[in-house]
């Protein structure tokens, strides 16, 4: 069996919207029930054995309710990571029709979030930039570098970065180069891998063997991976999902991050579970192992990278 852990990760928990094809609608959309809700959701969660939680301050209040969460159940065994670089802007507002989150790499953003997110520690492990990319310049600016390496000094936090979009290959291989007074300044690198896009599959285990941490988001493709009446593209890889579902006994949430424990096997892959019923299907991934004709088989499944990109950029918040 994979050595892989599940994590929980927010996204889906700290906001009342979120770009996911498989969506709860939660009647109360106030912040005071969402708060209860995550509260809820990350108890059960760490009762079911889950020590590691993502979140970032771009998930609406998600930075904040696990902050909240945290002085409550200030428990020894945690591990979190939390990410600097993105603002949300929806602010609780249904349907905002600007961007709900934006993005800004610059010294004076990361000083601004990591005085908030410092209140993490001890339970915070991993730093992040968020979304790097090398249009926004932070992968070449030598300040935050420099920043970012005196944090690590002063905390012993893991440095890393999460990456999408199709440059996810060049962002892995160019960050893993980057050195801080002869140290790679990188050593966690949060990345989309999943049955739909694995275009990352070789620099991940090239990191992986360089003793490098691997987080996996999206591990689900944003829901892409369910039926769905608009994607009927996917109707061969849905149902074969199935039939694995019912051979397994398990999910389909259960077989889509089985996948990628068994063909990348990470240090982590996070649930985007919104809902206790939702997490207690993806725990399962835990409890089984793909055959290997079930995985080459989902291989083949894979889209061009690029597609898969231009898709998801498309996709609406809920």
């Amino acid at each position: 069996m994979s050595n892989t852990k599940i994590g929980l990760g927010l996204a889906a928990i700290g906001r009342p919207e979120y770009i996911n094809l498989r969506h709860e609608t939660d009647i109360d959309k106030s912040e005071a029930f969402y708060r209860e809700k995550a509260f809820n959701i990350l108890s059960f969660a760490y009762d079911q054995g889950i020590r590691h939680f993502d979140t970032a301050p771009s998930y609406g209040k998600g930075e904040e309710f696990l902050q909240q969460w945290y002085l409550k159940n200030p428990y020894q065994d945690l591990s979190l990571s939390t990410k600097w670089g993105y603002t949300y802007m929806a602010n609780w507002e249904l349907g905002y029709a600007k961007p709900h989150e934006i993005k800004e790499h610059s010294l004076h953003k990361l000083k601004e979030q990591w005085s908030v997110s410092r209140n993490l520690l001890p339970a915070l492990k991993t730093y992040q930039i968020h979304s790097a990319t090398f249009e926004s310049g932070v992968l070449e600016n030598a300040e935050v570098h420099q920043e970012l390496h005196r944090i690590k000094k002063t905390t012993g936090l893991k440095i890393g970065l999460s990456a999408s979009g199709v440059q996810q290959n060049e962002i892995l291989e160019y960050a893993s180069k980057i050195m801080i007074h002869g140290e790679p300044l990188f050593e966690s690198f949060q990345v989309t891998y999943n049955v739909l896009e694995m275009s990352t599959h070789d620099i991940l285990k090239k990191l992986i063997n360089a003793g490098k941490s691997i987080i996996i988001k999206e591990a689900l493709a944003n829901g892409r991976i369910f039926k769905h009446k608009d994607y009927g593209h996917y109707a061969n890889l849905v149902r074969f999902l199935e039939s694995l579902a019912v051979r397994y006994g398990v999910s389909i949430d259960a077989i889509g991050l089985r996948f990628v424990m068994d063909i990348l096997e990470p240090a982590l892959v996070l649930s985007g579970a919104s809902t206790q019923r939702q997490l207690a299907e993806n725990l399962r991934a835990q409890y089984f192992k793909l055959d290997l004709q079930d995985q080459l088989h989902l291989k083949q499944f894979a889209v061009d990278s690029e597609f898969y990109w231009n898709e998801r950029k498309n996709l609406k918040w809920h």
